[in-house]
């Protein structure tokens, strides 16, 4: 499936972990610059789904990436996982490795949920936003209908058994409407600028209909929307993984937004 599988393998740097009030959990840290780019990934993708963007993402600035409860080095969840719990624990982790904002945040799939929550609740820590092939609140009926083909697909992209990813994307799934309701009650998006990378390519049929690859690329223009300061680049030879089979094309449109943002911001 051209466009829905990787082009090239990168190499990841090495994965930490530590212990949280709600339980242990990886992450990644490294680069150097004003910059501070955090990684929100996709259900079910730990941090591997990231590692074509390295080493050359680090030349961007300092980057850091977690794997949320449930996934690879990281304890079970031991409270539901809505946004705002998510969002809690990566400021915890952040506080625990260092990291003061401003932040870049890098989103990736259901990620992207969880950043346009971030952004909302800490609009003062937040300088740009880089959605890619994010979910939008209103994608979340689609992702309901089609968690089966989902788990299936990202069988084929990440080299995992589904064991191992599968009760992490059911557990993630079921809080999305728990997410989008904190969304819809959270402060406006900040007027910060914005990126929506949009895979050109269409998914299979048995993975989404028709109907649904409209809406949802419908949706994928509405992010672009967030802000006055939004674009979207159509990645033409990808599909839902662009940071894996066009790994320049994220590296551009980051080094785009780390040029127009300042290196500090007031923390609110």
């Amino acid at each position: 499936m051209p466009g829905w599988l990787p082009a090239r393998l990168g190499a990841l740097p090495p994965i930490q972990a530590v212990q949280t009030r709600q339980g242990r959990l990886s992450y990644l840290l490294s680069g150097s610059g004003p910059a501070t780019i955090l990684l929100f990934n996709g259900a079910g993708v730990s941090l591997e789904g990231w590692r074509a963007l390295y080493p050359e993402i680090e030349q961007c600035g300092t980057v850091f990436g977690w794997n949320r409860f449930g996934m690879q080095g990281s304890d079970p969840p031991k409270q539901k996982q809505t946004g705002t719990v998510v969002v809690a624990s990566l400021r915890e982790l952040l506080g625990y490795a260092g990291l003061a904002p401003p932040y870049i945040l890098v989103a990736h799939s259901l990620g992207g949920l969880y950043a346009n929550l971030f952004a909302r609740l800490h609009p003062g820590e937040v300088t740009a936003v880089l959605f890619v092939e994010a979910t939008h609140p209103r994608d979340r009926a689609v992702l309901r209908t089609h968690e089966t083909q989902l788990v299936r697909a990202l069988g084929k992209v990440i080299s995992l058994p589904q064991l191992l990813f599968k009760p992490n994307v059911h557990a993630e799934l079921e809080c999305v409407d728990d997410t989008v309701r904190e969304i819809e009650v959270a402060g406006p998006f900040p007027d910060v600028p914005v990126r929506v990378i949009t895979g050109g390519k269409a998914p299979p049929a048995w993975l989404m209909s028709p109907a649904a690859v409209g809406a949802r690329r419908a949706h994928q223009q509405e992010l672009a929307r967030l802000s006055p300061h939004g674009e979207q680049v159509i990645a033409h030879e990808s599909g839902h993984f662009p940071q894996l089979t066009q790994p320049e094309v994220v590296l551009e449109a980051l080094r785009a937004l780390a040029a127009l943002t300042p290196t500090r911001a007031p923390v609110t």
